[in-house]
Order: structure tokens, then C-alpha cells, then sequence
């Protein structure tokens, strides 16, 4: 890549690589997936505030936006939660190799969003991603399909059918950012989401009776935790992302963040060793879904730009 400039190449991969270490804190954490993802967007809301009130951005916008912005809040709650409870209830490397899957939901959904035909070349691809499904989950779940006929779910299961929904989640907020990020400052839409997935979380914590003392008596180590997962890994990342794309092309921004299950599973089964350490089954289904999704980047890039 002759014509990109290699210090924000090197950021790039460098904010693809603290996402890929938000997987890491999920299971360092001992909250639960509820709790976890409310402190999460609780502390990263007041650090873009900050940032945004240091910047001097107004954060006026049309109600209307607001309103949505905040809804679609909602989504991106429900995708974060998904995905720490399937860490909890399988492990990082499932939960990461599953997550890959949104960029084929992506795919689905796309030409109902943007009224487009769906392109045979992505039924392909998606039906290659379930077969490379197949190899994770056989690779700790024997039988699985069986398993799950006779509703004898193990924790394996129920991880990947997280994981699958935190993907599809994931897809739609994509695509819903997709549209505002096209006419509002990336910082403020983060904001206003963020500041909404915080509101539907109180609100349901609230009426479940669930905001006791303890919800808020974490322990130091926690919080630690909380601090960076809320500050790097979402706060910094996520701004940092939007300045690198004035410098690099989505091309090869799409690409690399393609390397997060990677850069996950690899800092996974390095920190955690044997609890991270999978069969060849599943590496084969990793690599299958890996390829697959950068094939399908490849092609649709090239498709664009023709």
C-alpha cells in the first residue's frame, strides 16, 4: 500500500488491536454482562463529554436525530451485552470467531435498508460461513446439532447463539450509523448513542428493582478493568478511528478490522492459555470465516470502484 501513509497504517492496527483486547477485558471482569455494558457506557458518555465540550462541538441537533440517536443506542446495548455473555457462558475464541459472521448479516441486510438486490456471490459467502460454523462449534460441542434438537444446550451452544445475535446486532447499528454518519460528527452520534443505550439500561435496571448497593460496590480490580475497557477501548478507539479514516481509505480500513478476531483470539489464548486453547477443528473454522469475510471485502471494493 505505496499510498498510505505508514504511521496511521500503524494506528490503524493499533486501534483494531485494543478492540480485539476488549474481548480480553470482558472475561477479566467479574460483573456480568448487564452491569458490565452499563458501567462501560456510563464512563465512556462522560469521557466523550469531556472531550466534546474541550473540542467547543455543539451538541445541538434536530430532535428528530436525537430521538433516533438515542434509540439506536438501544441496539448497540443489546449488541455489547450479547457479546459479554457469550464470553461468560463459552469463551473468547468462540464468541470472536462467531462475531466475524456480521459482516454476512451486514450483507443481508443491506439491500433491505438501501433497496438494492441481493448479489449471488454473498449467498455464497454465507453459506461458506456456515460451514465454517460448523467446525467451531463441533470443535468443543460433538454432536451439537443433536444437542440442540434434544434442548440439551451446553454453554458452548448458548455462547455461539449470542454471539450470532451480537453479530446480527452488530450488522444493523452499522448500518443505521452508516446513514447518520454521513451528515452528523461521528463524536456527537456516539454521544447521543451511547447516552441512549445508558437511559434504556437505567430505566430496565431501575424497574427490575436491580440498582441495589451492590450493583454499585465493584471492587477496585473491577474498575480498573471498567476504566480502560470505558476509556481505550471505547472512548479513545472510537475517535481515534474516525480521525485515522481522513488519511486511509475505507478499503483498506474495512480490511484491517477484519483482523480483530485475530488479534483476539490470539491475546486470548496467550493471557489465558489452556482455557483459550482450541482444537484444529476450530482453527480450520476460524480461517474458513476469516478468508470468507475478506474475500467478500475484496470483492464488493472492487465491484465499487469499477
Amino acid at each position: 500500500m505505496p499510498d498510505v501513509n505508514l504511521k496511521h497504517t500503524l494506528h490503524l492496527h493499533l486501534i483494531v488491536f485494543i478492540w480485539g483486547f476488549t474481548a480480553i477485558l470482558g472475561k477479566l471482569i467479574s460483573l456480568d454482562a448487564l452491569p458490565l455494558v452499563w458501567w462501560r457506557m456510563s464512563l465512556a458518555v462522560v469521557l466523550i463529554f469531556g472531550y466534546i465540550y474541550y473540542r467547543k462541538t455543539s451538541f445541538q441537533l434536530p430532535r428528530k436525530d436525537i430521538i433516533l440517536l438515542i434509540v439506536s443506542g438501544l441496539v448497540i446495548a443489546l449488541h455489547w451485552i450479547t457479546f459479554f455473555k457469550a464470553i461468560k457462558v463459552s469463551n473468547i475464541s468462540i464468541t470472536l470467531a462467531c462475531l466475524s459472521t456480521g459482516a454476512f448479516f451486514t450483507s443481508i441486510l443491506e439491500p433491505i435498508f438501501y433497496k438494492r438486490k441481493i448479489v449471488w456471490y454473498e449467498i455464497v459467502f454465507g453459506l461458506i460461513v456456515l460451514i465454517g460454523l460448523y467446525f467451531v462449534i463441533e470443535s468443543s460441542e460433538p454432536n451439537f446439532i443433536q444437542k440442540s434438537i434434544t434442548s440439551n444446550m451446553s454453554g458452548t451452544m448458548r455462547g455461539v447463539l449470542l454471539a450470532l445475535t451480537s453479530a446480527f446486532l452488530s450488522a444493523n447499528f452499522s448500518i443505521i450509523n452508516g446513514k447518520f454518519a454521513q451528515r452528523i460528527d461521528a463524536t456527537i452520534v456516539s454521544f447521543y448513542e451511547l447516552l441512549g443505550g445508558v437511559l434504556f439500561l437505567s430505566v430496565f435496571l431501575l424497574f427490575t428493582k436491580q440498582f441495589t448497593a451492590e450493583f454499585f460496590n465493584i471492587t477496585l480490580t473491577d474498575f480498573m478493568w471498567l476504566g480502560i475497557l470505558a476509556s481505550i477501548c471505547t472512548a479513545y478507539a472510537f475517535i481515534a478511528s474516525v480521525n485515522v479514516m481522513k488519511y486511509i481509505s475505507p478499503y483498506t480500513v474495512m480490511l484491517t478490522i477484519n483482523l480483530e478476531p485475530v488479534y483476539g483470539i490470539a491475546l486470548a489464548v496467550l493471557i489465558f492459555e489452556k482455557k483459550e486453547q482450541m482444537s484444529f477443528s476450530f482453527y480450520i473454522g476460524a480461517t474458513i470465516i476469516l478468508i470468507t469475510v475478506i474475500l467478500n471485502g475484496l470483492i464488493r471494493n472492487r465491484k465499487k470502484s469499477s
